[in-house]
């Protein structure tokens, strides 16, 4: 999908980099993660977290995924680069209990921590075991029409002791952040004679004789 227009103090991409026909239109939202700031709690292998966001029709590589640890539960924090109207989310799991059976989706809240979980979310989807990756969820748009940071919260499976999820996808719009530039000009209040120094000429008197 081609760069929408300019919207705002900002660029908008539909983030139709997902390709995969129709079904992986839109699906670019991965592109748009500050993945240095991405941080996962309770994944058993540090780093994991961040190989789940990845292009839609690369859903099916198996060999990425996150499990959780201690328990059942696994947040992830994800920073964007701009901002963001989410339109929909894919989680993509096993067929059996390790699939996450609740999400919780917060907007705005950075570094958000399982005891900042507790509180009530902007939305909250029960899941269906999805091995393929083809069920999405739509969110309420009007509530994250802009997202500067996301938080998804897993707070319980279908019954096994560990989450493990293969695939996550983010549907939506991306803006780029507005940049405050600031400029400095540099004026003259008053003249400063110090600045100003003219060369003195001395009046020479010119006698005739």
């Amino acid at each position: 999908m081609a760069q929408g227009p300019a919207h705002g103090p900002g660029r908008c991409c539909c983030c139709g980099e997902g390709g995969g026909g129709a079904g992986g239109a839109g699906w670019g939202l991965h592109l748009r993660i500050d993945r240095q700031r991405l941080h996962c709690l309770n994944e058993r292998r540090d780093g994991s977290g961040a190989l789940v966001f990845r292009a839609w029709e690369e859903r099916g590589d198996r060999t990425k995924f996150v499990e959780s640890d201690e328990d059942a539960e696994l947040l992830f924090n994800v920073p964007f680069t701009g901002n963001v109207k989410l339109k929909g989310v894919i989680v993509m799991g096993e067929d059996d209990g390790s699939h996450p059976a609740e999400m919780r989706l917060f907007k705005n809240i950075p570094h958000m921590s399982f005891d900042d979980a507790a509180r009530e979310p902007d939305q909250m989807f029960s899941l269906n075991r999805d091995p393929t990756g083809e069920l999405e969820y739509p969110t309420k748009v009007a509530r994250f029409s802009s997202v500067s940071h996301l938080s998804i919260h897993f707070p319980k499976n279908f019954g096994a002791e560990t989450t493990k999820i293969f695939y996550i996808g983010l549907k939506g719009d991306w803006t780029e952040a507005a940049r405050q530039e600031v400029t400095i000009c540099s004026y003259e209040a008053a003249p400063n004679p110090a600045d100003h120094r003219l060369q003195q000429v001395t009046p020479q008197a010119h006698l005739i004789s």
